[in-house]
């Protein structure tokens, strides 16, 4: 499959601002109470399932908290620079280089899928091919965390970002609604859905769904 033109900008971008989305991203303790107990809850239903992937998993923060928690987890990301940083810091876990689009994953493999705050870069009609790929990947009763930010469908064109770096991917911030709808459309079961307001000086509601690939 020819890979979709949006993922150029999201892998330039991101290799861009590496090093300083390190610096200015949170530490998965030092998450919000309901964030940390999501990422509890999809650890113990996930880590008994088999191996997990981090999809999206940036410089491996994330991946090795679910370690941490006993979770068999690798991490995949689009960006090279961000894979780079990733084995640098946490060199005993596995990462590779791949798209979300096209995973280099065979047929029912995984135990269970973390796309932590990724999928809104992608353009809503890919999301059923994102999608497709969770569920092809899945093992039937699989685990799927997906969180993300969420809205009424606005579409963001930052120019900046993680200390002023230019960067040109997009956002696309789609009703919870929608994305559940989709996931079902995927033949994936939403189990859980939770909607987080803003915090204080935060501008964008965050949606984390917990999904299964059905027996």
């Amino acid at each position: 499959m020819t890979e979709p033109s949006y993922l150029a900008a999201v892998r330039q971008s991101y290799d861009t601002v590496a090093a300083d989305y390190v610096r200015r991203v949170k530490e998965p303790a030092e998450l919000d109470p309901v964030s940390r107990a999501m990422l509890a809850a999809f650890a113990e239903l996930a880590a008994p399932l088999g191996p997990v992937a981090d999809l999206g998993c940036g410089p491996g923060k994330v991946t090795a908290h679910l370690a941490a928690l006993g979770v068999p987890v690798f991490g995949v990301d689009v960006s090279p620079r961000m894979i780079e940083l990733a084995r640098t810091a946490y060199p005993e876990l596995r990462f590779t280089v791949g798209s979300m689009t096209a995973l280099d994953i065979a047929d029912g493999e995984l135990g269970g899928i973390l796309a932590y705050y990724t999928t809104h870069h992608t353009p809503p009609q890919w999301l059923p091919t994102v999608f497709a790929e969770f569920h092809r990947t899945l093992a039937p009763g699989g685990r799927l965390m997906l969180a993300g930010h969420v809205g009424d469908g606005e579409h963001l064109r930052p120019t900046r970002a993680y200390g002023g770096h230019p960067v040109s991917y997009e956002s696309h911030l789609l009703p919870p609604d929608r994305i559940a709808g989709l996931l079902h459309r995927a033949g994936l079961v939403v189990m859980t859905r939770v909607v987080q307001e803003p915090e204080a000086g935060a501008k964008r509601r965050a949606g984390t769904f917990l999904a299964y690939r059905p027996e």
